[in-house]
């Protein structure tokens, strides 16, 4: 069973740790797709996909070699969290997935929670009917908002790790990560941005369905974003959305530095991405 897992890990200024994880992919026996780390977040993206087991394997090395060094009472950065590893998606690369996929998914969540002594919630796919369990509404609170209180979580203590956190694991469905990134420091004015985009959403607009859109400091490099994710490519374009932020650019005076996509994106949208750089690496598709 081929499957891609895109793992958030609540570091990025550690260059030792970064390349130490660099060279475990690299080692590995799975395809490595994405493996970025940033000042202003102080996360590291990876994303990588192989056989199930050897995903298995390389997602609990990376967090053996990864959450000693965290913790999560010193940590800042820009970027929403609420674990050392914040956020662990899985996709299987097959069009008709099997039916213990969410099963094998279970295990792999419940052997981290209790290797790590860490909370795990089930999120989309993998949640449990009566669970609210979309990731902005888990994460609601951020980390300060799990102490000292009891958790009900899936897997793992009823109680927050207080270095690490606690962690969500989850099949979902692709979406696209990217940001729109502005140069000079206006920071109201990517927050306004995002509002927009957030009650276009809202409010139905063609085009937005599913896009999610924060407005955020990138202070060590003089810019500002508009952090998205595009939940439901299929229904909002993604060259349509990045010329919004264009636009709304234009008007207001500001200038758009440059689009990144964070992670992978799935062949069938290359054809709406053509505002979108990508490496090779990036693109994924479904067999």
């Amino acid at each position: 069973m081929k499957v891609l897992t895109v793992p958030n890990w609540s570091f990025g200024r550690d260059r030792s740790l970064f390349r130490s994880v660099r060279d475990l992919l690299e080692q590995s026996n799975v395809t490595t797709h994405f493996c970025e780390g940033d000042l202003d977040h102080n996360r590291t993206v990876t994303a990588f996909s192989g056989e199930s087991e050897e995903v298995k394997k390389i997602l609990l090395s990376l967090a053996d070699l990864i959450l000693p060094s965290i913790n999560l009472q010193r940590h800042v950065g820009v970027h929403p969290r609420i674990g050392g590893l914040d956020v662990c998606p899985f996709l299987p690369l097959t069009k008709t997935p099997p039916i213990n996929f969410n099963d094998w998914v279970r295990v792999v969540a419940q052997e981290f929670a209790e290797t790590h002594r860490v909370p795990v919630y089930l999120y989309e796919k993998s949640a449990s009917p009566e669970r609210k369990a979309d990731l902005p509404s888990l994460r609601k609170g951020g980390f300060g908002g799990l102490l000292d209180r009891p958790l009900d979580p899936d897997f793992g203590p009823n109680q927050v790790n207080p270095y690490l956190g606690a962690s969500v694991f989850g099949w979902r469905e692709f979406l696209i990560a990217m940001n729109v990134n502005l140069r000079g420091e206006n920071l109201a004015f990517s927050q306004k941005v995002a509002q927009m985009i957030r009650r276009n959403r809202q409010d139905k607009v063609p085009g937005f369905s599913g896009v999610r859109a924060l407005g955020l400091p990138l202070a060590t490099q003089g810019l500002v974003q508009v952090s998205l994710n595009l939940t439901q490519p299929h229904a909002s374009p993604i060259d349509d959305v990045i010329t919004f932020v264009e636009q709304q650019a234009e008007k207001a005076g500001e200038e758009v530095a440059w689009p990144e996509l964070i992670g992978v994106i799935l062949d069938q949208c290359l054809e709406h991405a053509t505002k979108l750089p990508f490496r090779p690496e990036q693109v994924v598709s479904i067999s």
